[in-house]
């Protein structure tokens, strides 16, 4: 089945070509959007006390990590 030219997608002239994308702008554009729309909310939710507490362990030097 042969696609028309309003095909959202779009196929690299050759085989070794992969520098083009296989979705027009357009189609890239509203997937973009559909992402930012669904992870806006858990950005904003900020991250929990106790992951703070372990990145805070995590950027101690090793030493005072250990007790050693």
């Amino acid at each position: 089945m042969k696609r028309s030219k309003s095909s959202p997608i779009t196929r690299p002239s050759k085989r070794t070509d992969i520098s083009k994308p296989i979705l027009n702008r357009e189609i890239q554009d509203r997937i973009g959007a559909n992402l930012r729309a669904m992870h806006d909310d858990i950005l904003k939710e900020g991250v929990p006390d106790r992951f703070l507490e372990l990145l805070a362990k995590l950027d101690q030097p090793r030493k005072s990590r250990t007790g050693r």
